[in-house]
């Protein structure tokens, strides 16, 4: 059956989507809910337990397996409500019920459902022909779940460490496959070869006779070459993968995985170019492993889906990007952070996203996992760690520590955000005999790091008035720059009325296009890099540099062309884009000139590194 939206939700954070299923499932909206948090997944399955007269029994740590098995028993339950909501919804047809009018009217005006349903309205129908007719038609949206495959800690009951299906990863990897859930697991933050050998032990993830899955793998990538590594290296296992979802390295909220200068248009065009060729290369491959494992064969070929995410802002852009790239979805994550009816963002931090503007979203060093990461200035989070600065005790208490995988002083691992690591590396710092300038400097990359595996999932204790006692107050929040063009709350339908062009949440007129953000936000990310090593370019970062600024190039090139030959869409934008691009190319031009400038300073200083 054919999707229902043309969008999905993403993941975002740890607590801002992890209950979103429940808000709009029952209305075909796929969504997907982060792993990372089993304390927090507990905490919320009692909750919704008692909201739902559901019986409840705690999963404790003293539980063997306690993290798999909170995660499977979070999803069941979710699961368990959303068929209910789902039921409900059905069975509200036949009256014409408020919740089954807006599953119907927040449908895209080119849905074949709508129009169906409207056509049958106008001749009428039965109460049995209704009932039949939303049995065979309405589908509710995908319950998915996200992995980040890095963050993949160790285990241990006291000294002891437990075997490698105990690490974080792994264990939130089959909490997902012993679920009932049919639905997919996205598998982000690159590859992890162990996580990904480990998938094929667990027979949901193998095709049935007519190419079907129980659960599906979502590969989540900036660029076709990772696609197809990836997609090889688990066909090798006798895995597919069902989707592979493009996010712009940049132009994205939470953690922003940059592209060597590879922009979203030109990713994208070569996938719509390949798409076949991969399709076709990896089911070879994936045949003829199930053959070896003597398992099923597809009898018809495997299917894969394509979609996208990251920056989208207007109806213009997402109907663009599925006709121009044939996309199957489009993801729509940061505007939905306002739109309490789909995700869980505490009050005060609503209250600050609201008020942003470009100044207030950028790209910051604190991620404990070393990624570059979007964040919001004065979010409450960072405003305790600032506090614990001027207290003279950088670093976290790091009371739930799923990021602490340092093994630089201790086996164990610890988190580079913690009060532990911080402590240890400024001792090493103080004994180096550094200038002030250059101890200020070292000193602030270490204390720059946030407790964010804590703060990310805060928002949904507070949204719920739950106790914060362990974790604190202060919440971290990781909007994509696409917030600052939004700045009120907003309902489901207004949303959904936005992105399929029946209304327009956006009041600035300022907003620029998609594709020239994401082309700047790449040109600010390049000049810092080079801000960092203009002392000594070595010949290893001249190298990453030039092919960096020439991968931006041929990417204004295609998007001049692109803009140039458009007849239809964003012709009310088109002189402005393509003037932006020019400057763009001329502003490359002159960092290209800089890369070599300083190659030739090095040579003549005879610096060869």
């Amino acid at each position: 059956m054919a999707k229902t939206h043309s969008f999905h939700i993403p993941v975002m954070g740890i607590g801002f989507t992890i209950d979103s299923p429940l808000k709009v499932a029952q209305y075909g909206i796929d969504s997907v809910i982060s792993l990372v948090d089993d304390i927090l997944l507990e905490r919320l399955r009692k909750m919704y337990s008692e909201k739902f007269q559901v019986p409840y029994v705690e999963i404790t740590d003293k539980i063997e397996d306690f993290r798999a098995k909170r995660i499977t028993s979070y999803l069941n339950l979710i699961s368990d409500i959303v068929d209910k909501k789902f039921e409900a919804l059905k069975n509200g047809a036949t009256e014409k019920s408020d919740e089954f009018k807006a599953y119907i009217n927040m449908l895209p005006s080119s849905s074949e459902i709508k129009q169906e349903f409207n056509r049958l309205s106008d001749k009428g129908f039965s109460m049995a022909e209704i009932k039949s007719w939303v049995a065979q038609h309405l589908t509710k949206g995908s319950i998915d779940v996200n992995i980040m495959t890095k963050v993949d800690k160790d285990n241990y009951i006291k000294d002891d460490k437990l075997s490698v299906e105990y690490n974080d990863a792994h264990a939130a990897l089959r909490g997902f496959a012993n679920s009932k859930l049919q639905s997919s697991v996205v598998l982000s933050a690159g590859m992890n070869p162990r996580l990904y050998a480990y998938m094929s032990q667990f027979d949901d993830f193998y095709p049935s006779e007519n190419g079907e899955f129980k659960k599906k793998i979502i590969l989540k990538v900036s660029d076709y070459r990772s696609a197809l590594i990836q997609g090889k290296f688990l066909a090798k296992k006798g895995l597919w993968v069902s989707e592979y979802r493009i996010e712009s390295g940049l132009n994205c909220g939470g953690h922003a995985f940059a592209t060597d200068g590879y922009l979203l248009g030109p990713v994208l065009a070569e996938f719509k170019e390949k798409r076949e060729e991969l399709r076709a290369s990896i089911e070879k491959m994936v045949n003829q492993e199930l053959t070896n494992q003597g398992r099923q064969v597809a009898n018809k070929p495997l299917e894969i889906k394509i979609s996208a995410q990251g920056g989208v802002g207007t109806h213009e852009e997402h109907e663009f990007l599925l006709n121009e790239y044939q996309l199957d979805a489009v993801g729509w994550g940061t505007p939905f952070l306002l739109v309490p009816e789909a995700t869980t963002v505490d009050e005060k931090t609503m209250d600050q996203l609201i008020l942003a503007k470009e100044a207030d979203l950028y790209l910051s060093d604190i991620s404990p996992l070393g990624v570059p990461f979007n964040n919001l200035r004065a979010n409450t989070k960072d405003l305790e760690k600032e506090n614990l600065i001027e207290k003279g005790r950088p670093g976290s208490s790091c009371p739930k520590k799923f990021v602490a995988l340092n093994k630089e002083f201790k086996e164990k691992g610890v988190c580079i955000a913690s009060r532990e690591y911080q402590h240890l590396k400024i001792k090493e710092l103080d004994a180096q005999g550094l200038s002030s300038k250059e101890y200020e400097k070292e000193w602030n990359k270490i204390t720059e790091k946030s407790c964010t595996c804590v703060g990310l999932g805060t928002s949904a204790l507070l949204a719920y008035g739950l106790d914060t006692k362990k974790e604190g107050p202060g919440v971290s929040i990781c909007p994509g720059p696409n917030m600052a063009y939004y700045s009120k709350i907003m309902s489901l339908k207004n949303m959904t009325d936005h992105i399929y062009g029946r209304d327009n949440m956006i009041s600035r007129t300022d907003r620029p296009n998609l594709f020239i953000k994401e082309l700047y936000i790449y040109i600010d990310y390049l000049k810092n890099k080079l801000d960092e090593v203009k002392t000594l370019l070595t010949a290893k970062e001249e190298k990453y540099f030039q092919t960096f600024a020439s991968n931006l190039n041929e990417g204004v090139l295609y998007y001049k062309m692109m803009f140039s030959n458009l007849k239809n869409t964003f012709q009310n934008i088109k002189e402005d884009v393509l003037k932006e691009l020019e400057h763009g190319e001329q502003v490359l031009q002159s960092i290209k000139l800089e890369i070599e400038n300083l190659s030739m300073e090095n040579q003549k200083s005879g610096v060869t590194i």
